[in-house]
């Protein structure tokens, strides 16, 4: 009937529910319900506003969709985490359709309206397979439709488990160090502090509790069954044999790539049969009206009395780890004080309270599934093991792996197409312009963090004559203004401006300075409306964009580092500091390089401080960002962090980055605040672009338009205008003189690893020796007018319009559709 979101966890909002669109699509199914996110809030008393969205656990949520990462810093962001969920290692690009279903902003169906709707419609059967964030406060703000919800099947926990993948593997060689050999969970980023956990309860052991105590009859597949069922090198080679519809062939897809970017040799020995397992025994338990004493097909179900951990003793003190009792005469949510929830709550993977003193294994239980007895156990169907295949001359040795296989290659309920099937005529180009006789202007780097802004400062660059600037290279950050994986959308303008001959560079995730696991300043940004959920889907706009053959792919090499060669390592995404490397070497021997930064410096910094010859091909450096306060105390725009006044953005996401770089003796343009906001009127630029003619500025327009309704319909989108000061690094660079720029030396530093209130501030210290180019102002018509006739050039016009063009020509035979 409908499928909501988690996405506190290993995936994000953005990426998350325009897969799932284009799987539905695939699969004939756009009547299923899609719900992600929400806007609402918890007051600090505990009241739940309606729609809150799911993106922070219970426990941290306030009023906003920003907030830190307790339990969600365990997962990781880039190779084998949030980046390859998010992209399907690249493969949900290069395979899945693309319908007419997308994220709008305000539009999109919530992930509480959608459980509202489909539980209060008549009697529903649950499946949790993430967190348990959305349906815990479905729960806590609807208990009356409980008596809708006949059951609930949840992949999660481990009650006896004992985790095999960490343990020393047979005729190891003594140097072998056992890791999580035998513990209850997998938390393999967190076991120090925490070997109790599975990474589903972990995400929200509060919310986790609320389901298990909600007196709906329970079946869990915890860890105990889901580790008896690895995926076999046997099966792995059935299936690659089997793939005779397209959601096998994704599947296989999937699991190939997952197999070829293991970390280590052990992948059929510590890769499980989780989520689909559950799909398995959720599906036998049904035919057999959920009864635990029935016989599964496929698991072994006894009953156990578990409950979910929350906190660890002792109970009742408070030590600023607990917000729900805290600082609260009143606890939250009616909690008892001195109850099993009043204890320390994990903080984090590094929390020195669960460190024991005299062992490698952490203390603490938080999101432990446990057996327990007395009034806080619950009766719950357990999945103990996975069950052996009664046919024993298979070689598949587990019964479920041959309905698996059966099941995805049915010919029934098929998938209709991939995307090289559902257009007759599909095919991929790439574009690049031909150079032949023309002179290049100075080279220049873009550093981008991939908000909005970003992408029209692109746009523009890109409009730009070559003979001006010779674009060579785009390096993109992955701790501003939107996840990693929209690195794709970058890909997707560059096809449609022609231009698919300029190196994308990934750079680092984390700021500076701060561990690669966590959430460190990119926290101050909303995860729901007006932040990355938008900008990862280009406020929904990005599927308007053609699709380019280049992506992000998770193929790798032995070359890069990485444990072996993929299928096609040629395709590997390259990272900022490799684009930067090959750019270097690209240079005529007199040439330098210009260099553009539109979001936090850390992929700058990282150059500065790995390439010592850096400084020395760098001919100058333009900054957009900082903020440097004038006699009428203006603020900053760091409007998440109430205390930091004068901060802003592009800097506060990094301040030991932006310090080291402001510190060097580059020859650096700051284009700060003050500058930004005379750039930033919505009415001046729509008006200059009101005419636009190429299909490039008919683009920037529209995305403008949907900026300023959002900004002038809901507070949530108030900032807006902050997204269009960031054009102004770039015509900067380009016109220079043309916009009548005024520039003053002065001597900027950066306030780094301070206090959050003054943390990423922009300072006049005039003990500094080096200077910097502060750009103070600007004649604000000519450069509206130089912006609109940039855009509105028909040279260097895009070469592909858009998705729709490319449906055309995919639907034609290519004499009746030029290219």
């Amino acid at each position: 009937m409908a499928v909501t979101i988690d996405v506190n966890a290993w995936s994000d909002a953005g990426h998350a529910v325009n897969q799932l669109y284009d799987m539905l699509y695939m699969m004939g199914r756009d009547d299923i319900l899609v719900g992600v996110g929400g806007d609402g809030g918890i007051s600090v008393h505990g009241t739940i506003h309606p729609n809150v969205g799911g993106y922070l656990p219970l426990i941290d949520q306030g009023m906003a969709t920003f907030g830190p990462c307790r339990y969600r810093q365990a997962i990781p962001l880039e190779g084998g985490g949030r980046l390859d969920v998010d992209t399907n290692f690249g493969i949900r690009k290069g395979f899945l359709p693309q319908g007419n279903r997308r994220y709008r902003p305000l539009q999109q169906s919530t992930a509480q309206q959608v459980l509202i709707d489909t539980i209060s419609a008549g009697p529903t059967t649950i499946m949790l397979i993430g967190s348990h964030t959305n349906f815990a406060i479905f729960l806590m703000t609807h208990p009356h439709l409980k008596r809708n919800v006949e059951h609930i099947y949840i992949m999660g926990g481990g009650v006896r488990s004992k985790n095999p993948t960490g343990c020393c593997p047979k005729n190891s060689s003594t140097s072998c160090t056992p890791e999580q050999c035998g513990d209850h969970g997998n938390l393999f980023t967190s076991y120090k502090t925490n070997p109790n956990a599975e990474f589903n309860m972990f995400a929200d052991p509060f919310a986790a509790y609320q389901v298990f105590h909600s007196g709906i009859p329970i079946t869990l597949i915890p860890l105990d069954a889901t580790n008896t069922i690895p995926i076999s090198e046997e099966f792995f080679h059935v299936f690659q044999q089997q793939q005779s519809t397209y959601e096998a062939q994704y599947c296989f897809k999937s699991l190939k790539m997952a197999r070829d970017t293991w970390f280590n040799d052990e992948f059929y020995t510590s890769y499980f049969m989780w989520d689909s397992f559950t799909s398995g025994v959720a599906i036998s338990s049904m035919r057999n009206n959920n009864d635990c004493e029935s016989v599964n097909d496929f698991a072994e179900l006894k009953y156990m009395n578990i409950t979910v951990i929350t906190s660890n003793r002792p109970y009742g003190i408070h030590d600023g780890s607990n917000p729900s009792f805290d600082d609260h005469a009143i606890p939250k949510f009616g909690l008892q004080k001195g109850g099993v929830h009043s204890g320390h709550v994990q903080t984090g993977i590094t929390d020195s309270f669960c460190l024991a003193k005299e062992s490698k294994k952490g203390i603490c239980e938080d999101g432990y599934t446990k057996e327990v007895s007395g009034p806080e156990a619950v009766h719950v169907c357990v999945a103990t093991m996975a069950k052996q295949n009664v046919d024993k001359n298979s070689v598949l040795n587990r019964e479920f792996f041959k309905s698996f296989l059966g099941t995805l290659n049915l010919p029934e309920n098929t998938g209709l197409f991939n995307i090289t099937t559902q257009f007759p005529f599909y095919r991929e180009v790439l574009y690049s312009p031909d150079f032949t006789n023309k002179s290049r202007g100075k080279p220049v780097i873009f550093d981008m963090d991939m908000s909005p802004g970003d992408f029209i400062s692109l746009i523009y660059l890109l409009k730009t004559p070559t003979e001006l600037i010779d674009l060579k290279g785009i390096l993109v950050s992955g701790n501003g203004w939107a996840n990693v994986a929209s690195i794709d959308i970058v890909y997707d303008i560059l096809h449609m401006m022609g231009r698919d001959d300029i190196p994308v560079g990934r750079g680092n995730t984390s700021a500076l300075g701060a561990p690669s696991l966590g959430c460190k300043y990119v926290s101050a940004i909303p995860q729901g409306s007006s932040g990355l959920l938008d900008s990862d889907t280009l406020y929904g706009l990005a599927r308007l964009l053609p699709r380019s053959p280049r992506r992000y792919t998770a193929e790798n090499s032995v070359k890069y580092g990485a444990p072996r060669d993929t299928d096609h390592p040629e395709f590997r995404q390259p990272l900022a500091f490799e684009v930067w490397q090959f750019v270097k070497q690209q240079l005529d021997p007199n040439e330098k390089i210009t260099i553009l930064t539109n979001g936090p410096l850390t992929n700058l910094a990282n150059i500065l401080l790995s390439d010592r010859n850096a400084s020395t091909v760098i001919k100058s450096v333009y900054v957009v960002g900082g903020h440097i306060r004038d006699d009428s105390n203006t603020k900053g725009n760091v409007f998440s962090v109430p205390s930091n006044t004068y901060a802003e953005f592009n800097i506060f996401l990094d301040p030991l980055a932006a310090k080291t770089v402001l510190d060097s003796t580059l020859d650096i343009t700051l284009i700060p605040l003050r500058a930004q906001r005379k750039a930033a009127s919505f009415p001046a630029l729509l008006e200059a672009l009101k005419h636009a003619k190429t299909p490039e500025s008919r683009f920037v327009h529209h995305l403008l338009t949907v900026l300023h309704d959002l900004q002038r319909k809901h507070q949530l989108y108030h900032h807006m205008d902050i997204f269009l000061g960031e054009l102004l690094g770039a015509v900067c660079l380009v016109e220079g003189s043309n916009i009548e720029q005024s520039i003053q030396l002065k001597p900027v530093s950066i306030v780094a690893n301070s206090t959050t209130g003054v943390d990423g501030q922009t300072v006049v210290d005039y003990q500094k020796a080096n200077l910097v180019k502060v750009l103070l102002n600007f004649n604000s018509e000519e450069y509206y007018n130089r912006v609109a006739n940039s855009l509105g050039n028909k040279e260097r016009s895009a070469v592909i319009s858009g998705f729709a063009e490319q449906r055309a020509i995919w639907s034609n035979p290519p004499e009746n559709v030029g290219v």
